[in-house]
């Protein structure tokens, strides 16, 4: 079979996990939340640098919250929604959904959407779960989402990776069915090498994998007229953050290559056009028993 061929118009989703260096799921059993006031937090001027570099490529993207960083800096969430930017959910506490009770995980569901709403004047419709944590076995999860009003979810990472690996969903968008209703699952970027499927939609592997492999994941969609998902944290364009005392391999998986996130960003942006998925649902919503292919 012949290669496909480039569709140099489609619009790739930039996403953003909106959450400070001491809220990551790595640290979660060295820093308490209820530590989290005393900590610097610099979400702030690490968010700015984010909406400079989407402006300057005339992009835009979906900024998913924590409702605790919405709370303490208003006027951020109010930027990003005047900058174009859709703001999404990404709960309260930034707790694992696979450790929550139906409970639990509902309140975090519909705080968060209230406070992000009142702070942003703008409607939430997505939600993204921390750590990618709605795991087999916790569909539940979507049920809830529909039943508070939710539309689409961004929580699924079709990896085998231990920790927020779900390998058997499927790799492009697709309606999920629930008892409630729909629900549109946008799932994180990966790219088949040898007959292995890579996680290529930014994070850590923008940082860690050679850039063209997270630049072919993008070609790739493109070629095949899909919609990537990319994602990134704020924290992860400030080399200049308090170190945390962790293990060997936690440290090199948080730290490496921080000082070269922001230059590989601003090159996918220049590669490649992004929008917010908000604007692409339609799309995907209609293209998507060709995408669960």
């Amino acid at each position: 079979m012949g290669q496909p061929y480039a569709r140099p118009h489609v619009t790739h989703l930039f996403t953003v996990d909106v959450e400070d260096y001491f809220q990551v799921g790595a640290f979660e059993r060295l820093i308490p939340r209820e530590s989290w006031e005393t900590r610097e937090c610099r979400v702030e001027r690490n968010v700015d640098l984010l909406l400079e570099m989407l402006a300057a490529a005339n992009a835009t993207g979906t900024f998913f919250t924590l409702a605790w960083i919405a709370e303490r800096y208003p006027a951020l969430i109010r930027r990003i929604a005047r900058a174009g930017h859709e703001i999404a959910s990404h709960g309260v506490t930034h707790r694992r959904i696979n450790e929550l009770t139906i409970g639990e995980f509902r309140e975090e569901a519909r705080t968060s959407r209230a406070m992000l709403e009142d702070v942003s004047g703008t409607h939430v419709i997505g939600f993204r779960a921390p750590n990618f944590s709605i795991l087999p076995g916790c569909e539940w999860a979507f049920d809830v989402l529909v039943e508070e009003g939710y539309e689409y979810d961004s929580s699924r990472f079709p990896i085998n990776r231990p920790g927020y690996g779900s390998p058997r969903s499927p790799r492009y968008a697709h309606t999920l069915d629930t008892p409630s209703g729909t629900l549109v699952e946008v799932p994180l970027t990966t790219l088949d090498v040898l007959g292995m499927r890579v996680p290529a939609a930014g994070g850590a592997y923008i940082r860690h994998f050679p850039y063209a492999v997270i630049r072919e994941a993008f070609l790739d969609r493109a070629r095949n007229g899909i919609p990537g998902v990319f994602f990134i944290h704020p924290w992860e364009l400030d080399p200049g953050q308090p170190r945390i005392d962790t293990p060997w391999l936690t440290r090199v998986r948080h730290y490496r290559n921080l000082d070269r996130t922001a230059i590989r960003i601003q090159r996918l942006l220049k590669e490649f056009r992004f929008g917010a998925i908000a604007g692409s649902l339609p799309v995907m919503t209609q293209n998507a028993p060709l995408m669960l292919a």
